[in-house]
């Protein structure tokens, strides 16, 4: 592979072994055809990888070996030069029907792709593999060794291991279907000490995924704090005629203000899922999840946000009181579809005394009539809602490997004791949940200019818990793989 060509590599082995789910998480592609039958693949097809419009890596699918054995014997009866082994493989079998896919599945590396092969250790070697090992080390190219898991039923991987060391310069545990950000990269890493020609090319890629991920996480920051100042600012109005009709215009602005800002979370959400390149094959999340729950339902109130010890030293850090952020006074009035969830609006605590979320305000019209405002939010709470069901949702989707076509067994979290949490903003520290109630105070005053300064420091906070989000996954009880 010369130093000036994109880094180009091959996933080859046997039909149904899990190519594509490698190649599919690799490039990061959900657009691979992904298939449980054998013999899908039978062309071979390439997925760049593309970062700020440069194609910096690529990944070829490969049809699977269909007559190794045969193949075999031909490569042994070779007695051409090493190095032109497998163009005249190809030159001397291309119109033979027998060797089809074999010409197929080498003409990348012919090319000179780099070659990663793909086994699956719930089963045992057979002979068949031993072949095909045989063919690929008798192209004399650098190559690793792939242990993929299709099923956890059996673990053959000390067998695989063994017979892996006779043929590969590396071996890699890869499982395609939860292979991690952090594991794609270890694959890089190992790729690149194979051949030192490829060293250099593979570590410009490598710092391109980094600065690509640390820019991703980034506008999902950005993005998480843009949800929550339109959260904040939210608003719906509707006018009546008289006091008979008030209180379901009261119902019908509620629902709408409710409808309108689990809206916006979506349409939030969705930026970030394609900000991590989900784009075409589409998983409903895990109906435990906690996301499944609606905003206003009772046990987001009481495992998210801050627990009531937080709240009170939020109001301390703006020198106002517990009762002034939640607003408990507000107009006076309930407000309906959260007078459901009763004192468990704000973790279950009859501390805070009310139900209210947003400021209900009547005004009346010269015409005759009246017009009713829901809205702003006064609850500083629903800050840190919003702000922890966007992270669980971003530790959702950058666990959801690309090359999986289900979704693995979260494990449902239940709180432990009273005034438990487990959202991550009630591990935030004093400074961020000041910087977060000052920054909430902002819209009470209009203050642009401050709002915009806390803005910058709080996309810069988001984005820490962002930085630090995959390290904690396996065994953080929000999320994890099967």
């Amino acid at each position: 592979m010369s130093r000036k060509k994109i880094p180009e590599f091959a996933i080859l082995g046997h039909p149904n072994e899990g190519k594509s789910s490698v190649v599919s998480t690799l490039s990061e592609d959900d657009t691979v055809r992904i298939s449980p039958y054998p013999g899908e693949t039978v062309v071979c097809k390439t997925y760049p990888v593309v970062i700020d419009g440069v194609e910096i890596i690529r990944f070829t699918d490969t049809p699977g070996f269909q007559s190794p054995r045969k193949t075999l014997e031909w490569f042994a009866h070779y007695k051409g030069p090493q190095d032109g082994i497998l163009k005249a493989f190809i030159d001397t079998n291309k119109n033979n029907d027998l060797f089809q896919d074999e010409c197929e599945l080498l003409a990348p590396l012919e090319k000179g792709a780099g070659i990663i092969y793909v086994a699956d250790a719930s089963r045992p070697v057979r002979k068949v593999d031993i072949w095909e090992m045989e063919i690929l080390r008798l192209t004399g190219l650098p190559r690793m060794a792939i242990i993929n898991f299709k099923s956890q039923t059996h673990d053959f991987t000390i067998e695989w291991k063994n017979e892996f060391r006779k043929h590969f310069n590396a071996i890699r545990i890869f499982n395609a279907h939860n292979a991690t950000y952090s594991e794609r990269l270890e694959l890089l890493e190992s790729l690149k000490h194979i051949d030192q020609e490829w060293q250099a090319a593979l570590d410009l890629v490598i710092q391109a995924f980094k600065k690509d991920w640390d820019r991703r996480n980034t506008l999902t920051a950005e993005a998480i704090l843009n949800l929550v100042s339109k959260v904040i600012c939210h608003r719906v109005s509707g006018t009546y005629g008289n006091d008979a009709e008030k209180n379901d215009i009261r119902d019908k602005l509620e629902t709408e203000y409710l409808k309108n800002i689990t809206v916006m979370e979506k349409k939030t959400h969705q930026e970030i899922r394609k900000l991590f390149k989900h784009n075409i094959f589409n998983v409903d999340l895990p109906e435990e999840s906690i996301l499944k729950n609606s905003i206003s339902d009772k046990s987001t109130w009481q495992l998210l946000g801050l627990n009531k010890k937080q709240i009170v030293g939020a109001a301390a850090a703006i020198g106002g009181s517990a009762g002034g952020l939640i607003d408990i006074a507000a107009a006076g009035h309930s407000f309906g579809l959260f007078a459901l969830m009763g004192s468990a609006l704000l973790g279950g605590s009859a501390f805070f005394g009310s139900n209210k979320l947003t400021r209900t305000k009547i005004i009346g019209l010269q015409l005759g009539g009246y017009k009713m405002n829901v809205g702003p939010t006064q609850n500083i709470q629903i800050i840190y809602l919003f702000i922890d069901r966007a992270l669980i949702f971003y530790s959702h989707i950058i666990n959801w490997a690309h090359g999986r076509r289900d979704y693995p067994d979260p494990i449902q979290n239940t709180p432990k004791g009273k005034g438990h949490k487990i959202g991550y903003s009630s591990r935030m520290t004093k400074d961020d949940i000041k910087k977060i109630s000052l920054f909430f105070d902002t819209f009470k005053k209009n203050d642009i200019e401050k709002q915009e300064k806390l803005k910058t420091e709080l996309i810069q906070t988001i984005k820490d818990w962002l930085d630090i989000i995959p390290k904690e996954l396996s065994g953080s009880g929000i999320f994890k793989n099967d």
